[in-house]
């Protein structure tokens, strides 16, 4: 089990890493919408390297779109999908 604010640090950095974004993680709100108005401006190939990253580093597989939809709204959105794999497994 992990410290929830350790793990949303590892993704934000992840995210900044594997996506070349234009921010620094600390730059990166928790709740902040990743796409959309209002966010940190990710498209749909960001949304598929993300959910590479996201199995890679943390072994979380996103089935399908409806999945990715729900787990991708923020930090802390994956956050939870992860922990809840982490304790699943």
């Amino acid at each position: 089990m992990q410290d929830p604010n350790t793990l949303k640090a590892r993704i934000k950095a992840m995210m900044v890493e594997n996506l070349m974004l234009q921010v620094t993680a600390e730059e990166i709100g928790d709740t902040q919408p990743l796409f959309g108005p209002e966010s940190i401006g990710l498209d749909s190939v960001d949304a598929l390297q993300l959910v590479v990253a996201l199995d890679k580093n943390f072994g979380l597989k996103i089935p399908d779109p409806a999945a990715a939809k729900l787990i991708l709204q923020n930090v802390t959105t994956i956050a939870d999908a992860v922990q809840k794999h982490c304790e699943a497994t």
